[in-house]
């Protein structure tokens, strides 16, 4: 890390605007969503930090044209916020994590973003690869970092906690850096608390400065309707059973007059608060990546925010002092809710599904790097752009 660098943690918010809903998995026609909208009024609610990803479908050039709105420039710098995005994933089966492709998804991101600088770059889901060619990545992101400044802090996202945790050892055993952040999703939620009880403090140990936890809904797990399907169809990988006894616990708290998804981001917001703090962000708390479709679902989640900041241990002088009593009451009431939904979950609670499958074969491994860049029409212009990196 450059020594005029702060640590990520010094400067990354506790809760990051997730864009991987700006995709067909997610919803039918991501063109059609309010994406400017969404981008503008959750910088208006004090939202400073933005995650997307190429293979997210249109979500870069969505936030990034959402970024670049006149009203935004005007009231938002881009100095003011923070971009996160990823390279290495392509698509579903297809992955590259060579030097060549790292610096041509960086160009295009940074174009697409409408930006000079990306503050935080993942290597995407590094389970789908092999530890080599992360470590190779990882060094990749770095000398950009170091000698372009195109890049400010280099991580990993995935889903395996075990794995990450790996890595994250890994790279600082062979580089003698460790990595500024560690992203894992789906493994801080009502259903499965793995990023807990095994990745922090390993993670901690192996010197990353912040891990963020990302889909508290477990990837549209946790929700009254079930899981999200969009224009791509059912992608979700949780089994049949374990869908089963999450519409069971959706059942009893309708009962008990709520719903399954506002206990659940309720819950996961306010535990990794405390419970991520020591791999946390600005203020010593767990940062929390949230992911939005529309305005109605932003603001639900930051009142839901909003009260959770309420409620937390020395705030008491900055907070009115019946909003205060009202979120530690509330609070009370989700963990009862919490222990019925457990009990319902019986085994299911703390299973990971398998990640990749074991039919999965990264069908980038029969294509040259060359070969890809030239084959995929979109990217063909940027070819030349590659060696600025």
């Amino acid at each position: 890390m450059p020594p005029t660098q702060p640590p990520l943690a010094n400067i990354l918010p506790p809760l990051i605007c997730g864009t991987a809903t700006f995709n067909t998995q997610y919803n039918l026609d991501p063109l059609a969503l309010p994406t400017n909208q969404i981008i503008e009024r959750a910088l208006s609610l004090g939202v400073r930090a933005f995650d997307t990803s190429p293979y997210y479908g249109p979500s870069e050039e969505l936030l990034g044209n959402a970024l670049s709105t006149p009203s935004v420039r005007a009231h938002h710098p881009r100095p003011s916020y923070i971009l996160l995005t990823k390279v290495g994933r392509i698509g579903g089966a297809e992955f590259d994590y060579s030097p060549a492709w790292v610096r041509h998804s960086i160009q295009r991101s940074l174009q697409r973003l409408h930006t000079s600088y990306l503050d935080v770059v993942y290597c995407h889901d590094v389970e789908f690869v092999s530890p080599a060619e992360v470590l190779i990545a990882v060094q990749e992101l770095r000398r950009i970092r170091d000698t372009t400044g195109a890049i400010r802090y280099v991580g990993i996202s995935g889903y395996p906690v075990p794995l990450l945790c790996e890595l994250a050892e890994l790279v600082l055993r062979e580089t003698g850096e460790p990595l500024d952040v560690v992203q894992s999703y789906a493994n801080f939620t009502l259903q499965n608390t793995t990023l807990l009880t095994q990745g922090v403090q390993r993670l901690r140990r192996a010197g990353v400065s912040v891990v963020p936890n990302a889909s508290v809904l477990g990837m549209g797990l946790l929700r009254s309707q079930g899981v999200p399907v969009g224009a791509g169809g059912d992608f979700h990988p949780a089994p049949s059973e374990l869908r089963k006894v999450v519409m069971q616990a959706a059942e009893f708290v309708e009962g008990q007059g709520e719903r399954l998804e506002v206990v659940a981001i309720r819950w996961g917001l306010e535990r990794w608060a405390k419970e991520g703090a020591v791999v946390g962000g600005v203020g010593g708390l767990g940062v929390s990546v949230m992911g939005v479709s529309n305005l109605e679902e932003l603001e639900e989640t930051m009142r839901v925010w909003n009260s959770v900041l309420d409620g937390l241990p020395g705030r008491e002088g900055s907070v009115d002092q019946e909003k205060r009593e009202w979120s530690i009451q509330r609070r009370k009431h989700i963990a009862s809710l919490a222990k019925g939904v457990w009990e319902i979950l019986g085994k299911w609670k703390d299973y990971s599904w398998p990640s990749p499958d074991e039919n999965y074969v990264n069908i980038r491994l029969v294509k040259g790097v060359t070969e890809g860049i030239v084959s995929t029409p979109i990217l063909q212009d940027d070819m030349s752009k590659i060696s600025r990196l």
